[in-house]
């Protein structure tokens, strides 16, 4: 159904399609995702994530359902965001294209201990643990709201964009 200005609103699958040209122009931030629960670690990229309130400052990380991350992070009493520059598609690549199903990513690389016994990856261009105060249901994927409460920078470049991860092949494709 169009409105008075011949716009679409909800629809069929042809309507979603035609929303595609809104959404192929964004290029966020991308970041790496670390959940720790019941003696578990996983973690995931995340395209989907954005400050959402000044004060008191917080921040939405959106975690896919068909994701090992999602499912520990369901547990998990706190999150860690990572920002990666460009020069760390490696680490994109590890964490966008493994699943943490077949394999342990965190043997692969330096990480250590956080509050409330998250996983941070200690060099990437900056990082924060935050509280987990919401979850909610947003279709594929669940939102995840944070309240920062340990943070810390590293390496200084340009950031990793979407624009720049598009070729990685997901570990667990969303279809």
């Amino acid at each position: 159904m169009a409105d008075e200005n011949g716009a679409a609103g909800r629809g069929g699958d042809q309507q979603v399609a035609d929303l595609d040209g809104f959404f192929d122009r964004l290029d966020p931030d991308m970041c790496v995702v670390t959940a720790a629960a019941d003696g578990e670690r996983a973690g995931c990229l995340v395209g989907f994530a954005s400050q959402c309130s000044i004060r008191p400052p917080r921040f939405a990380v959106w975690l896919s359902k068909a994701n090992r991350t999602y499912r520990v992070a369901r547990a998990a009493q706190c999150l860690a965001v990572h920002l990666l520059t460009r020069d760390q598609r490696d680490l994109a690549e590890l964490f966008g294209g493994e699943t943490g199903d077949e394999t342990d990513k965190f043997a692969r690389l330096d990480w250590r201990e956080g509050h409330g016994g998250a996983a941070v990856l200690p060099d990437v261009a900056a990082w924060f643990v935050g509280t987990v105060l919401h979850r909610t249901d947003g279709g594929d994927h669940v939102g995840f709201v944070l309240d920062p409460v340990q943070w810390g920078e590293g390496r200084g470049g340009p950031l990793l964009r979407i624009s720049d991860a598009r070729s990685i092949d997901a570990g667990h494709p969303v279809d």
